[in-house]
């Protein structure tokens, strides 16, 4: 039996044009909530590649990662199944491209929504996670790293799954 404790990882897009924060509305199993463009790590790819995809998922627009905003470490309980789940989120700001036409919203995203952080502050009881506002509250802070202090070694992305 395995029992070592193994954290979710997951990357969000920090999305700030012109004063406001660009959110999703999701379908969860809590409801229709709003959430950073979000998701997880997948197999393969850097953080900062994980969040471009989920952006890109997300929202229809290409998002390019500039700097890091901050890690957190959440941890989030379902009484209703048992679940108990830690995650470890890698949230990142950057550019943003215009609504790519030939794309759509991934499975369960209703849609995208630009907010102020008055109107985000406001509707905290809505969102999936204390993360999308303290993310956004480090953000409007000036909190800014490097993509650099995030090292994706070369084996992440070229050594093959091993045979089971």
């Amino acid at each position: 039996m395995d029992t070592r404790w193994k954290p979710n990882v997951t990357v969000a897009a920090i999305i700030e044009k012109e004063g406001r924060y660009l959110l999703i509305e999701e379908h969860t199993q809590e409801g229709l909530r709003l959430n950073n463009p979000a998701g997880h790590l997948d197999p393969g790819e850097s953080p900062a590649e994980g969040c471009a995809r989920e952006a890109l998922e997300e929202t229809a627009r290409d998002f390019w990662p500039t700097e890091l905003v901050g890690i957190y470490l959440s941890r989030f309980q379902r009484p209703q199944t048992g679940e108990d789940i830690t995650y470890v989120r890698m949230a990142f700001c950057g550019d943003i491209g215009e609504v790519r036409p030939d794309l759509s919203l991934d499975e369960g995203i209703v849609r995208t929504i630009w907010m102020t952080p008055q109107e985000v502050r406001d509707s905290a009881d809505r969102h999936r996670s204390p993360l999308v506002l303290r993310c956004i509250e480090d953000h409007l802070a000036g909190q800014r790293f490097p993509l650099g202090v995030i090292h994706t070694d070369s084996a992440v992305a070229n050594l093959p799954p091993l045979a089971s």
